[in-house]
């Protein structure tokens, strides 16, 4: 099991500074959304993005880890409406 507090604090140590928000879409603690808004995704590909993000939470991602399943949504913050 992994908490939304414990997503934050992965993908936060692969993006310093960034605004990380993760949400349990099905309130099993496997299944999340994570919305993340960073500097660093200025001018960067939505791929490139969402490998960037990915890397951050690998280890816990797949067969007997915590997470089953993850929407990612990283966003530079010119992109905030």
């Amino acid at each position: 099991m992994i908490t939304a507090e414990q997503i934050v604090e992965l993908v936060s140590g692969g993006l310093p500074g960034a605004k990380v928000e993760a949400l349990d879409t099905m309130g099993d603690a496997a299944h999340w959304r994570v919305v993340v808004v960073s500097d660093r995704f200025e001018g960067m590909g939505r791929l490139d993005r969402h490998r960037l993000v990915m890397k951050q939470l690998e280890p816990s991602i797949g067969d007997g880890k915590p997470i089953h399943a993850v929407e990612i949504k990283p966003m530079a913050p010119s992109e905030l409406g």
